[in-house]
């Protein structure tokens, strides 16, 4: 089963990212400021793998003006997501699907975070044109992910130092091994030099990296 459909495992899914992600709630705030610097007061945001609501419920609790849409494929999170925002409901929507399952916009700014590294890099490409093409001409996109060299060598390295961070965070080793394993073996992880060429190709402009934590990178573009 897919973590992600697993009642028991998005139960405990806010629990993660903390443990598993470097500075995961500076990175927050980060995307954040990053996203408001364009944005207008009552911006329209596009929100990429929405599941949990954990980007949302910070953002719609510092932008008491900003409208969402946020779209991801598991069910499951998008409940928990619900839940988590009921507070702000009246200014989410939430879509079940993909980004072609996501209104058309156009959005005034868009985040995708944790997400776009489970998605083989053909289709990253199509996920990241279809992002662009529902956003204003201008308007920031910030997205943060899975991103370290491929080499071998180097992959393997990485993945050893994000299963020592999660160690060190508190998991279990079996478990930090077993989670070190499957990103290996099921993640279509790029290097930063592929990601970054593959917003420019997507049509985003002004790429800029804005985060690095062991394996982990994020920039922010301009549609």
């Amino acid at each position: 089963m897919n973590p992600f459909d697993d009642p028991q495992a998005v139960a405990t899914y806010a629990e993660q990212p903390p443990k598993l992600v470097p500075g995961f709630a500076d990175l927050q705030r980060m995307c954040m400021l990053l996203m408001a610097e364009r944005a207008p007061q009552d911006a329209r945001v596009l929100v990429l793998g929405a599941g949990g609501g954990l980007e949302l419920d910070l953002f719609a609790r510092t932008h008491a003006r900003w409208q969402f849409d946020g779209v991801d494929p598991s069910a499951e999170m998008l409940r928990l997501a619900r839940n988590r925002v009921q507070a702000h409901i009246s200014r989410v929507r939430l879509h079940h699907g993909y980004i072609y399952d996501a209104p058309s916009g156009p959005f005034d700014t868009a985040c995708s975070l944790l997400t776009l590294h489970f998605i083989a890099r053909e289709e990253r490409l199509r996920t990241l044109m279809e992002v662009r093409h529902r956003m204003r001409a201008g308007a920031p996109f910030v997205a943060a992910h899975f991103s370290f060299p491929q080499e071998a060598s180097k992959r393997e390295r990485w993945l050893s130092r994000n299963k020592a961070f999660a160690i060190a965070s508190g998991i279990a080793p079996d478990n930090a091994e077993r989670a070190r394993a499957g990103i290996g073996s099921q993640l279509p992880i790029l290097s930063p030099e592929e990601d970054e060429s593959l917003l420019r190709d997507s049509g985003f402009t002004d790429v800029e990296l804005f985060y690095a934590a062991f394996g982990f990178r994020g920039w922010v573009a301009s549609a």
